[in-house]
């Protein structure tokens, strides 16, 4: 992978981490909870650095960004997306966003309309319904001790502080715990072509992702034989299927194109 830029922006109050891939269009990367931009992205940048001008983003409290101790919300990752697109000179963009990043990306686009070309929103909810049951009452015993070891170890390889890692968990969770239904506006008001995309055996309800297609008028929907984000990256043993995640980034290429 050929890294053109990287950097902090100060954004918000807190210094936010970015890398830049590629060139052409601009397309912004979000990752999901717990996670970093490479640790989501790392296939789908190597296949389309040479189509895109890719730019990741560390969220608040993840990755290498800064942390801040106030609620973690789709609507402030939003706000901090926005404002470091401003910080590098981009106006416009194609978003891809990944589980709570694909939440983050629907906000971006409720609220920051104009800096929206498309949107692809894989594995991502609007309503507490949309998870699988059991879901949220899993969230509310969650401890540190049960999030994945890979994201552990991503984490603390980016930041070695273990009171971070703590942080981030807590506001991950937190952020979980008191998520509240969207009003259905939010995703009728979503005027950019989107491209909706869940895994069969996802934590995401198949039935929600096709309510959120019916929703957004001009969309797109792919539901895929994958676990939560197996189309796109590595699952949490490791397997990389290769051919899948080829095939949902010809589809996407296709779609953005």
């Amino acid at each position: 992978m050929n890294l053109r830029e990287k950097g902090y922006k100060e954004v918000n109050g807190i210094k936010m981490y970015y890398e830049i891939y590629g060139s052409g269009k601009p397309l912004v990367l979000i990752h999901g909870g717990g996670s970093s931009f490479l640790f989501d992205y790392k296939e789908i940048v190597s296949r389309l650095e040479n189509q895109f001008q890719l730019i990741g983003i560390d969220l608040q409290n993840h990755g290498m960004t800064e942390h801040r101790d106030i609620p973690e919300t789709f609507e402030q990752d939003a706000h901090d997306v926005a404002a470091l697109l401003k910080e590098i000179n981009i106006e416009k963009a194609l978003f891809w966003g990944f589980s709570n990043g694909g939440s983050t990306v629907m906000q971006i686009a409720h609220l920051y309309p104009e800096m929206v070309e498309k949107l692809v929103v894989a594995s991502a909810l609007f309503k507490r319904s949309g998870m699988i049951e059991g879901f949220f009452e899993s969230m509310m015993d969650a401890t540190l001790d049960s999030m994945p070891e890979p994201l552990k170890i991503n984490f603390l390889s980016l930041n070695p502080d273990f009171s971070a890692l703590e942080n981030m968990f807590e506001k991950d969770s937190g952020r979980m715990k008191a998520f509240e239904d969207w009003n259905e506006d939010i995703l009728k008001g979503i005027k950019s072509p989107t491209l909706f995309i869940s895994g069969d055996k996802d934590v995401i309800k198949p039935e929600h992702v096709v309510e959120m297609w019916r929703l957004v008028k001009s969309s797109q929907l792919m539901i895929l034989p994958a676990t939560h984000g197996s189309y796109m990256m590595a699952d949490f043993e490791g397997n990389v299927d290769v051919k899948l995640i080829d095939f949902t980034v010809s589809e996407v290429e296709k779609f953005l194109n």
